[in-house]
């Protein structure tokens, strides 16, 4: 496996083995792209915020709708990052792979760690996708193989 550069990811988004929507070149990393809060979800509370500032209590659990849908093929997986900003806010995460095949708006779990209320805005940048490319295509991709949460916008809690 190896990590895509932003010239690389440039050139997959161009050959349409890749696509982030909407794309903004400002999100682009040397080796990844910055995905956006587009909701943020307080199971507990049973509240959504999809504009303006979501506020996350103290020692609350809370999740994170991305802006961006991200679609992979055959060749690549993505690995999601906390952004380091809010690690330094308190925010603990734990992420995951993006499957090969996937396409949708990824949905991150977190807490905020800290003694103090947390202000989540909408639009800001809250994770790192790396991309990796595959030694060979996968024979079966997400969609086949689970697909549980393709297709997904908003924050997705959990599906049957």
């Amino acid at each position: 496996m190896g990590v895509l550069s932003d010239a690389d990811i440039l050139r997959y988004l161009e050959k349409g083995e890749l696509a982030i929507e909407p794309f903004a070149e400002a999100h682009l990393t040397p080796n990844g792209y910055d995905v956006s809060v587009a909701q943020v979800a307080l199971p507990a509370a049973d509240v959504r915020v999809k504009d303006g500032v979501a506020r996350v209590p103290p020692m609350t659990r809370f999740a994170v709708g991305t802006q961006e849908v991200v679609t992979l093929g055959r060749h690549l997986a993505g690995q999601i990052w906390l952004r380091t900003t809010w690690a330094r806010r308190g925010v603990l995460s734990s992420f995951g792979m993006i499957d090969a095949g996937f396409s949708g708006a990824l949905t991150f779990g977190a807490l905020n760690a800290s003694h103090e209320s947390l202000e989540v805005p909408i639009g800001e940048r809250f994770a790192q996708v790396v991309f990796l490319t595959l030694e060979s295509p996968a024979s079966a991709t997400y969609e086949r193989r689970s697909g549980t949460y393709q297709g997904q916008r908003g924050v997705t809690l959990g599906r049957p």
